[in-house]
């Protein structure tokens, strides 16, 4: 690993517009991110429109209070920002995106072909969500301000075209937009927080939605908070699959973890709130759109405007930069840049399909049928067999693309995938599957090598 840093080529005294290291490991002089930038990346990557979505729904379908919508929600979340954390120090210790170190997990083939197009394929959807949320406020807003009735697909396609775009620039992008966009997204965070604290709708105002009077803790309660929590948790595991890709850039695999878990925990908390409480307050589920809605206040009007944009711009550059790799994992040949052109396309198309916000809860529970399987596998290897860090064996078979399939961890996955459409929703069947496959997992790879402990999955193939 060493002799290939060594012979990459590093960034000349002005760097390109456009990022170049695709599969390869970025030079140790290029990793000088620290946890504060991290932290300041994730928060504002989390304060948007599209992760809203299940807090709110925890709240209008769930029938959740606003306290309970939070709670259980961000339990979830946290659960999965800790899988991610430690699936981000592959990237921090060698340099390499996520999808390329999942080879070593697997095999070459596993990863080309199964778990790069599922995380591809979940990027775009979320990318797709995000900008539907934002064109829809965008809409909302230049016709309250200016009384011009823009189409919503124009609105998507232009803003899925340029976010695409700042994508393909790389990881630069990302940092810089966060430094730009954060303290907008603090100050509009805030003002949407008071227009909403503030205001009395049919009877419902802060004081009565922070005291959750209007529902006791019964069985059927719990189990549709467990069932929420599962739901977040299934969002936000497939990170896993990411992680790295951003990580790839950090200081050392301690500013990494600790950057995404604070930054994603605290953000996804921020979030939470916002959703959860504009559902209870109103029943709908865009805190953007609703608070708008309660202010004729021009000012802050503009500053919703700007903040909404903010985060829809920088989630998205977020699942574009993550999910072009991903399909970079299962294509290389067309190399990284074609391959964040191509991404863009296929997400910006997506972006015009407002069913799949309408629809959310739905989808976001079919993508849990490849995803949690996989990502049980994926974790319980790195956490438990391969002790969170990778051998000169490992990076030989990245190498020389000798290990192709990891069979039992593919198996299982399939297995896992069977369990997750048989548990009722009721069961939580985020939580139960992940559980359930990532104990399968280990149990089958310690039977079949159980003198090879260390190396438990090397020979499956």
């Amino acid at each position: 690993m060493g002799q290939e840093r060594e012979s990459q080529t590093i960034y000349k005294s002005v760097k390109p517009l456009v990022e170049q290291y695709g599969l390869e490991a970025v030079p140790r002089d290029l990793q000088t991110t620290k946890a504060l930038q991290y932290t300041f990346i994730q928060m504002a990557v989390s304060v948007n429109a599209g992760n809203v979505l299940v807090p709110a729904l925890a709240v209008t379908a769930g029938g959740l209070t606003f306290i309970q919508a939070v709670f259980s929600t961000v339990i979830g979340a946290a659960l999965a920002f800790l899988f991610v954390s430690f699936l981000s120090l592959p990237g921090a210790k060698y340099g390499i995106p996520a999808q390329y170190s999942i080879r070593a997990i697997l095999g070459y083939k596993g990863a080309r072909y199964v778990a790069s197009p599922i995380r591809t394929i979940t990027s775009m959807y979320w990318f797709a969500v995000q900008t539907i949320g934002g064109a829809y406020l965008l809409k909302e807003l230049i016709l309250r301000s200016f009384n011009i009735n823009v189409p919503f697909l124009l609105i998507a396609l232009i803003a899925a075209t340029i976010m695409a775009v700042l994508a393909l620039i790389g990881f630069d992008a990302v940092k810089r937009a966060a430094n730009y966009f954060l303290p907008f997204l603090f100050v509009g965070g805030l003002v949407m927080l008071y227009i909403l604290v503030t205001s009395e709708v049919e009877g419902k105002n802060f004081s009565f939605l922070i005291s959750g009077a209007e529902r006791s803790y019964s069985f059927e309660t719990v189990t549709m908070m467990l069932f929420f929590a599962s739901l977040a948790f299934v969002q936000y595991i497939s990170g896993v699959s990411a992680a790295s890709d951003m990580a790839r850039y950090a200081k050392s695999g301690k500013h990494a973890f600790t950057g995404l878990f604070i930054g994603n925990t605290g953000g996804f908390f921020l979030t939470a709130v916002l959703g959860a409480y504009t559902a209870a307050l109103t029943g709908e589920v865009n805190p953007y759109v609703v608070s708008s809605q309660l202010t004729d206040s021009p000012i802050f009007l503009f500053l919703i405007l700007v903040a909404s944009i903010a985060s829809m711009v920088m989630i998205n550059i977020s699942n574009a930069y993550t999910g072009g790799y991903s399909l970079l994992n299962s294509i290389p040949s067309l190399g990284r840049v074609r391959c964040a052109l191509l991404f863009g396309a296929c997400a910006v198309t997506l972006s015009a399909f407002p069913a799949l916000v309408n629809e959310a809860q739905l989808y976001i529970s079919y993508l849990g049928v490849f995803i949690i399987p996989l990502s049980a596998v994926i974790v319980a290897d790195f956490l438990s067999l391969k002790k969170l860090t990778f051998e000169e064996e490992d990076f030989r078979k990245l190498a020389e693309n000798s290990y192709r399939y990891n069979k039992s961890g593919l198996i299982v996955s399939a297995l896992g995938a069977g369990i997750y459409i048989l548990i009722p929703d009721h069961w939580s069947p985020g939580f139960m599957t992940f559980i359930v496959t990532g104990l399968i997992y280990l149990f089958t790879a310690h039977y079949i090598h159980r003198k090879e402990v260390r190396h438990p999955i090397t020979r499956v193939s």
